[in-house]
């Protein structure tokens, strides 16, 4: 199936969508709250409905699975098989409301139970990050390098999320950190792929779904990064439920990373 998508023409259209549907109503924005206690804007509908239609009008045998759906409705879509994108039409809702200029579009089409393709477009600084599987991956047209020996712990950057992390592994990463210094952005999706940018050198998140991490882990990956649940499982699950992550681009780090993270959920 991805032999027959041109992924300029997705990249493309995703950017454009960036540009016309969210920076505008950066300033203006509207939202409520949904059932799960999460921010929904005019927005996220905008967007949501212009990638459809795009791309329903360009490949129509590829169903959508968006964060907007209702919940059993992905469930079934990802039951039945068959190629789908993996839309989150605006991921860092909380940022946009706030007008923070710290948000992301990610796509990716999932089929034969993995991610064939991926993108995370962030359109405040038209950054277009994106990979094909076993091609690499690239941020606007360009290679982005294998990530190789890097720092260690000590001397890390952590992209972290401490809200969702179990209670007592936050309170000693927060009191007691093993890396140099730590941040948060505010959409996983764009972690991600800052974390394969090089912009960050390990990741922990408590729990994100499918659409916020399906396109960067397949960035992660494509530049040897690695990554696993605080569990030790894969990331990636057809599932639309909440999965835990932890990864580094530098995967001796990674190693590094999730040995220090064990032993504290042990001790």
């Amino acid at each position: 199936m991805i032999n027959s998508i041109d992924t300029g023409v997705v990249e493309a259209l995703i950017r454009q969508v960036g540009r016309e549907e969210l920076v505008p109503r950066l300033e203006r924005v509207a939202s409520r709250f949904k059932p799960d206690g999460s921010l929904l804007t005019e927005a996220d509908l905008a967007a949501d409905m212009r990638v459809r239609a795009e791309l329903a009008a360009h490949w129509p045998q590829v169903r959508m699975l968006s964060e907007e759906m209702p919940l059993a409705e992905q469930q079934a879509m990802l039951a039945e098989g068959g190629p789908v994108w993996c839309l989150d039409p605006l991921d860092g809702t909380r940022n946009f409301v706030g007008h923070f200029p710290l948000f992301s579009v990610s796509l990716a089409l999932i089929e034969g139970g993995r991610v064939t393709f991926g993108m995370v477009y962030d359109p405040i600084r038209d950054e277009s990050f994106a990979a094909r599987l076993g091609g690499g991956a690239t941020l606007n047209g360009r290679p982005l390098p294998q990530r190789v020996q890097g720092p260690g712990l000590a001397d890390s950057l952590a992209l972290v999320d401490f809200k969702r992390l179990p209670e007592a592994l936050a309170a000693q990463l927060s009191t007691r950190p093993p890396y140099a210094s730590q941040r948060y952005l505010g959409t996983c999706a764009l972690e991600w792929a800052w974390l394969a940018a090089g912009r960050g050198h390990v990741y922990l998140h408590g729990g994100m779904r499918l659409w916020d991490y399906a396109a960067g882990s397949l960035l992660l990956a494509e530049v040897g990064g690695r990554s696993a649940t605080l569990d030790g499982e894969m990331v990636f699950r057809l599932d639309p439920g909440p999965r835990s992550a932890v990864a580094a681009a530098d995967p001796a780090l990674f190693v590094e990373w999730q040995r220090e993270l064990t032993q504290r959920m042990r001790s």
